[in-house]
């Protein structure tokens, strides 16, 4: 593994961790909300996967989370953040390129889809507009710290940053999405994986059974019995999923 940083077009640093086989092939990785490019262990073992399946892995910190640049997060600065990534692979000489996506991460990868991109693998996909209760996700001196400032600071521990400042455009941003919009110029093959141990999942796969429709006619939804929406007990069940369907496609 070695650790790489790039810029955004914002001049931001992004740092993130190629997992590399001197392959022409990779698969660009992209986290969850408030996440960072570890996924709680996830994404290292995922992108081990694909290094062993012979294919190149870049996890990355999206600006304002992890080791990159501060900002605050919205979905418009997120999906400049992997455009900014799939020019950088592009740059460094690889040939054919996927995208993996995790939660928010699946909907900045289906916005910043371009030819190039020969698939993607979708866990816990948000393909629909998507209403949380956000009092259940935050405290009221949160939600309060929202409607005066239009922001929420989350402090944390245990990383390399201590806060994530939550810009008031990606709570609004999950109501707001058009599933007909998004997946219009979505050309590539779809593999979108759910679970359905819990309400969350649920709603989500409610979704995506209606987006496999507008997706190509080789995309496929693969449904994981018992898992919830952080995946943690079935993971290895995803990295079978996830690896299988690379290795047909990319």
């Amino acid at each position: 593994m070695e650790r790489i940083s790039f810029k955004n077009s914002r001049s931001l640093r992004l740092v993130g961790n190629l997992y590399s086989s001197n392959s022409k092939t990779i698969i660009i990785m992209c986290h969850g909300f408030m996440s960072d490019k570890y996924s709680k262990g996830r994404f290292d073992k995922l992108a081990t996967a694909f290094n062993k399946c012979g294919f190149d892995a870049l996890v990355f910190d999206f600006s304002g989370c992890g080791e990159s640049d501060n900002d605050s997060l919205t979905i418009e600065k997120e999906v400049d953040d992997l455009k900014s990534a799939i020019s950088h692979v592009i740059s460094k000489g690889y040939e054919r390129i996927a995208l993996f996506g995790y939660s928010l991460g699946t909907l900045i990868c289906l916005k910043s889809y371009i030819p190039e991109i020969v698939t993607m693998v979708l866990l816990g996909a948000l393909t629909g507009p998507m209403k949380y209760n956000w009092d259940e996700f935050f405290t009221q001196e949160q939600m309060k710290e929202l409607e005066e400032n239009g922001s929420i600071t989350e402090y944390i521990s245990g990383g390399t940053r201590n806060k994530i400042i939550i810009d008031r455009k990606v709570i609004e941003g999950f109501e707001l999405i058009d599933q007909g919009e998004l997946l219009k110029e979505v050309k590539c093959p779809v593999l979108i994986i759910h679970g359905d141990g819990d309400e969350e999942e649920s709603l989500l796969y409610e979704k995506s059974k209606v987006a496999i429709n507008l997706l190509s006619t080789d995309s496929r939804i693969e449904v994981i019995n018992g898992a919830t929406h952080s995946f943690l007990d079935y993971f290895d069940m995803v990295v079978k999923l996830s690896t299988d369907w690379i290795k047909k496609h990319l």
